[in-house]
């Protein structure tokens, strides 16, 4: 508590009945300790306690001089101009405290909401406009524009932003405001999105070095995930398949003329060239699968996390509404 910067009167009204009225005006700046979890849309009870350190309760008696709706109209009439807190309630009792000696207690409960227009404003819009962008980021198709650095930037801009913006944050209190949480998990979303972005990227350029994708997560990814976002993969109607069709040879005869030799000697040299182009063919056919496999993981992973911010926001919005209006 700071001290008093009230301005000094020395004078007390004396009544025929006894009693004595001391209006000394008294100025102080005093603290509460604050619940700021649920910050900005946050309500506090501070409670005050009157009393005198050198007379207890045969000495002086502390009462209210008026009844307690009208202490609450005018503290009203005097907060009219602050802005920040709106007065919800205000409650006032006699507390004595049993000892050697009973000294009075005057306690006032203060039940204070804060406005939370210019906390809404100047911190949660912006910041669910950075995260929509964001969200629409994944529109972008990776393997004709870079994301990346897209998503880069933003991850910057919402870092200055949150730099920026800290004043206005409370830097006081027992918890951690539930605020903080949502502007972390904002943050983290974006870090997991240009990491997702990368790898996508990665595999968009390099599937074809890739071994086979494993039986696990063929499963998890390409049958139960898959579904999961709607994202199946489109199967052509009629694949190219390569069927083998043995070529043999001509019986021998016994009367083999020199040319018919020649002839079954280039029909041989035919057949190992067909036999390794097909084999060439089936090769390429094999690592073209494994590509289209894992391209096809990578879009899975991509609609997912597209999903997961769609949720967040969707609930982050409902909720800062609910919570706005309430």
């Amino acid at each position: 508590m700071e001290a008093n910067t009230g301005p000094e009167t020395y004078f007390v009204y004396l009544h025929s009945d006894g009693t004595v009225h001391d209006w000394l005006p008294v100025r102080v700046v005093s603290s509460c300790n604050m619940d700021i979890y649920t910050f900005p849309f946050d309500t506090q009870n501070c409670s005050y306690t009157f009393n005198s350190y050198l007379h207890n309760a045969d000495d002086i008696q502390l009462v209210l001089d008026q009844p307690i709706e009208a202490i609450i109209e005018r503290t009203n009439n005097y907060m009219a101009t602050k802005g920040e807190w709106i007065l919800l309630n205000m409650t006032a009792y006699n507390d004595k405290k049993n000892g050697s000696d009973e000294w009075n207690h005057l306690v006032f409960n203060l039940i204070l909401k804060r406005h939370p227009t210019l906390y809404v404003v100047n911190l949660l819009v912006p910041s669910c406009f950075l995260i929509s962008l964001d969200l629409f980021s994944f529109v972008l198709p990776p393997q004709d524009v870079d994301r990346s650095a897209f998503k880069m930037t933003l991850i910057l801009g919402y870092t200055v932003f949150l730099l920026l913006m800290n004043d206005l944050l409370p830097v006081t209190g027992n918890t951690i405001p539930l605020l903080n949480v949502f502007f972390s998990i904002c943050l983290a979303l974006m870090v997991a999105s240009l990491l997702e972005t990368i790898i996508i990227t990665n595999v968009l350029h390099n599937s074809h070095n890739y071994p086979d994708v494993p039986r696990w997560l063929r499963f998890l990814v390409i049958n139960l995930l898959a579904r999961l976002v709607c994202l199946s993969r489109k199967t052509p109607d009629d694949k190219a398949t390569l069927t083998e069709r043995s070529v043999e040879a001509p019986p021998q005869r016994p009367d083999v003329t020199e040319t018919e030799l020649v002839h079954q000697e280039h029909f041989g040299s035919l057949q190992r060239d067909l036999r390794a182009i097909r084999h060439y063919m089936e090769k390429s056919a094999a690592t073209q699968q494994v590509s289209e496999d894992w391209i096809h993981i990578a879009q899975v992973v991509d609609r997912f996390l597209f999903f997961i911010y769609l949720i967040f926001i969707s609930t982050s919005f409902i909720t800062i509404l609910v919570m706005w209006t309430t």
